[in-house]
C-alpha cells in the first residue's frame, strides 16, 4: 500500500522519501488532502516553526484531513514538527493552536547553560509493546538524531519512547494508528531505516 508523503512547504522531503524507499516503501509525494486517497499510510516531516507549520496545515486542509483519515483506518507518522503540531499549542507559537490529537502543550528547553538546540544522537528507551521500536538492535535503547529546541513533554497516555536531554522528554509517541518521533529517522542510520521499516509493515498488514 503506498504510504503518502505530505508536502506542505515544512519539511525536507528528499532525505524523507530517500530513507522510505531505501526502507521498502512505495512513497507518494501529495501536496492536497483528496490525494489521500488509495493511500493506507501517511507521513508528515517538519523543520521550522510551530506556528508556520500549522499555518500551511490548515491553509491546505491537512488539518482536518489527517484526523479523518487515521479515523478511517490510515496509519499516520509524524517526524519532528510533524510530531509536535499533534498536540494542542506550543510555546513556539503562543496563541496558536496545534491539531489536538493528543492533550498537552510542547515546552521550550529550560535555560541550564546545556547548548539549546538540542542537536546530535542520543539514545531512546521505547516501551516493550511500541511497534516502532527497533527489534534488529543489539541495545535496548538505540541511538537517534535530533534537533529540537522544544520539547513534548513525558505523558503516560502516549509517550512511547523517552529520551534524556536537560529533562527527560517524549521521543516518540503512539496512541491508536497515530504515530510519531521528536528524532529523525530518515538521519538516524540503520536504527532510523529499522524504524521506518516497522511502519511501512503495519501499513501494509
Amino acid at each position: 500500500m503506498a504510504i503518502a508523503l505530505i508536502d506542505y512547504n515544512m519539511g525536507n522531503l528528499g532525505s524523507v522519501h530517500k530513507a522510505l524507499e531505501v526502507a521498502g516503501g512505495d512513497v507518494r509525494v501529495i501536496t492536497s488532502p483528496a490525494e489521500l486517497r488509495g493511500c493506507r499510510g501517511c507521513l508528515l516531516p517538519g523543520v521550522g516553526n510551530f506556528g508556520d507549520g500549522m499555518e500551511n496545515l490548515r491553509s491546505s486542509g491537512f488539518d482536518r484531513a489527517l484526523p479523518a483519515f487515521v479515523a478511517e483506518g490510515g496509519f499516520f507518522l509524524g517526524i519532528c514538527l510533524g510530531m509536535q503540531m499533534l498536540l494542542e499549542s506550543s510555546e513556539e507559537a503562543p496563541g496558536v493552536a496545534g491539531m489536538g490529537v493528543l492533550p498537552g502543550a510542547v515546552r521550550k528547553f529550560p535555560a541550564t547553560g546545556a547548548k539549546v538546540p538540542h542537536m546530535g544522537w542520543n539514545s531512546v528507551r521505547f516501551e516493550p509493546g511500541c511497534p516502532l521500536r527497533p527489534r534488529e538492535e543489539k541495545t535496548d535503547e538505540p541511538f537517534f538524531y535530533f534537533v529540537h529546541s522544544f520539547y513534548v513533554p513525558v505523558n503516560p497516555d502516549y509517550t512511547a519512547g523517552t529520551c534524556e536531554y536537560i529533562l527527560p522528554f517524549s521521543a516518540a509517541l503512539h496512541r491508536g494508528r497515530w504515530f510519531a518521533t521528536q528524532f529523525h529517522p530518515e538521519k538516524s542510520q540503520r536504527a532510523g531505516l529499522a524504524l521506518l521499516k516497522n511502519f511501512i509493515t503495519l501499513v501494509e498488514t
